[in-house]
C-alpha cells in the first residue's frame, strides 16, 4: 500500500466531491465501481477515512483554513488548492498517525503536481499556521 498514491487518489475524490456536490459515500462507491487503479496498491481505509472526515468536518476545516489565509477568501482560490488544504488541515487536526510535517510535505508535493508554483508557498503558510495553532 502506497500512502502517497492513496493521498493523490483522495485528492481526486475530495475534488470530485466539491465539483459534484456529492457526499463521501456516493463518491467513494462510484470510485470503487469505476476505478482503473490497482486497489492493492492503495490504502483504501485511509482514502475512505479522509473522505468521510472531510465530508463530516468541512465547515470546521474551512473556518480553520480561512482563519490563516491572509487577504484571501476560500471562494477566490482554486478547488484544487481548496481540496489540498482540506486534506492537509484534516490530517494535521484529526489524524494522530500522520505527523504534521508529513501532512504539510505531502500537501506541498500535491500542490507541485496539480497546481501552480506560486500556490506552494501559500499552502505551506496556511498549513504551517494551522499546525502551530492546533
Amino acid at each position: 500500500m502506497n500512502r502517497t498514491k492513496s493521498r493523490e487518489v483522495a485528492l481526486e475524490l475530495v475534488f470530485q466531491m466539491m465539483l459534484n456536490k456529492e457526499n463521501s459515500e456516493e463518491t467513494f462507491e462510484s470510485f470503487m465501481e469505476n476505478t482503473d487503479y490497482d486497489i492493492s496498491e492503495l490504502d483504501i481505509n485511509y482514502i475512505k477515512s479522509i473522505m468521510e472526515g472531510i465530508d463530516s468536518k468541512k465547515e470546521e476545516l474551512d473556518l480553520e483554513i480561512e482563519k490563516y489565509m491572509v487577504n484571501w477568501k476560500l471562494p477566490r482560490i482554486s478547488k484544487v488548492n481548496h481540496s489540498i488544504l482540506r486534506i492537509g488541515a484534516y490530517e494535521i487536526l484529526y489524524l494522530k498517525d500522520v505527523p504534521y510535517k508529513v501532512a504539510i510535505n505531502e500537501a506541498l508535493e500535491l500542490t507541485r503536481k496539480y497546481s501552480e508554483d506560486k500556490s506552494v508557498s501559500f499552502i505551506n503558510g496556511v498549513l504551517d499556521k494551522i499546525s502551530k495553532n492546533k
